[in-house]
């Protein structure tokens, strides 16, 4: 089962990377001289290092739930595989990821909270 799990999360990543990332990239469209407007245009309306960085973390939030979510539904699998023999192992695996889901929603909700009252923009998530 140890074979699968590496490649099964490279592949969720580049899955991640290649559906999420591809707008990105667009530094090339930035010239020194442009005015504002110009760099606002080419980073997708993104004006503010705040709302950059709150996108940025809300992506790698979302990634981490779902991988959280892949380890519930791996725990489940392993629970009930188990036959109701040593179900130590089932048991971990989802109580570690209940309590990496309760963190990921803590973390949402205070990074969004905080950036978005520094900037005075009300995201209303």
């Amino acid at each position: 089962m140890k074979k699968f799990m590496a490649p099964l999360l490279g592949l969720l990543l580049a899955i991640g990377v290649m559906t999420f990332g591809v707008d990105l990239a667009f530094a090339q469209l930035i010239d020194p001289s442009d005015s504002p407007s110009n760099i606002q245009g080419a980073t997708g309306s993104e004006g503010s290092f705040r709302t950059i960085l709150r996108t940025i973390i809300n992506f790698v939030l979302y990634f981490l739930g779902l991988v959280a979510t892949i380890m519930v539904i791996y725990g489940g699998f392993l629970y009930i595989t188990s036959q109701g023999e040593d179900t130590d192992k089932a048991k971990k695996v989802l109580m570690y990821a209940a309590i990496g889901i309760v963190i990921i929603l803590i973390s949402f909700a205070l990074v969004n909270t905080l950036l978005t009252a520094a900037d005075g923009v009300s995201t209303g998530f």
